[in-house]
């Protein structure tokens, strides 16, 4: 599913936060954005499902195009949109007193999807299922950190989505878990096209097909990620790859 962004600008209130940002997301990929804090990365993600909006006084310009399709016409519905363009946060944010299965199944019951077969993809999907299979009437509270975000990008795909957003879906986690979970999204761009928010550039090079440089709500570089990250085009980009500043 080809998603393309086109002249898109972002603000809270008065302050702006995106500037005519344009960026193309190939089908299938993995894509990274870097930056230091404040630069817009999050901002951004959250305008790619419409969920900035949700933020009072809050506004975007521009397109958001998937498959030639502009997700902020006015006749397409923004719970349409969140359930097509899923997204997981930074921290883990199950339903602590749901049990596991009910936190895969929160989506597909409200869209009236038939649940057991695709609970146990969605927890297979997300690498989890052999963990689980045989607790999964017991709280999701009970499980780690690191399985508890992979519960979460459980539930995000049981909902089926073309496209995941991840914004800093390791940050919080340990070394092993983030491992597992950079394993599980290489695994997961065979289905879907990613989008992963990371202030950790070892992860980006490990992860991402491309990556995209943002500064002070701008796209600054973008490109092959190898290629970005050995010979940036940029200056700016050359100081933040290189950690003179950031």
């Amino acid at each position: 599913m080809s998603f393309t962004v086109e002249h898109l600008n972002a603000w809270y209130g008065r302050k702006q936060a995106l500037y005519d940002v344009n960026l193309t997301v190939e089908p299938q990929s993995i894509t990274a954005l870097i930056g230091p804090s404040g630069c817009g990365k999050s901002t951004f993600v959250r305008c790619l499902n419409r969920m900035h909006e949700e933020v009072p006084d809050a506004r975007v310009t521009g397109n958001v195009l998937v498959d030639g399709i502009d997700i902020y016409a006015r006749s397409i519905n923004p719970r349409y949109v969140r359930q097509h363009i899923g997204m997981v946060f930074q921290q883990p944010n199950v339903l602590p007193t749901r049990s596991i299965f009910d936190n895969v199944a929160m989506g597909p019951r409200i869209n009236g999807t038939a649940l057991k077969e695709l609970v146990e993809r969605s927890l297979r999907q997300a690498a989890l299922w052999d963990e689980v299979k045989d607790k999964l009437d017991a709280p999701a509270i009970q499980l780690s950190g690191g399985q508890q975000q992979r519960l979460c990008i459980a539930r995000t795909i049981a909902n089926q989505p073309q496209i995941v957003l991840m914004d800093e879906p390791a940050s919080a986690l340990d070394p092993i878990s983030t491992l597992q979970i950079e394993e599980l999204i290489s695994e997961l761009k065979q289905t879907y096209t990613i989008i992963i928010v990371t202030h950790n550039m070892q992860q980006a090079g490990r992860v991402a097909d491309r990556t995209v440089f943002f500064l002070s709500g701008h796209i600054v570089e973008e490109g092959e990620t190898a290629t970005l990250f050995s010979h940036p085009q940029k200056e700016e980009t050359e100081h933040y790859v290189t950690g003179r500043f950031g």
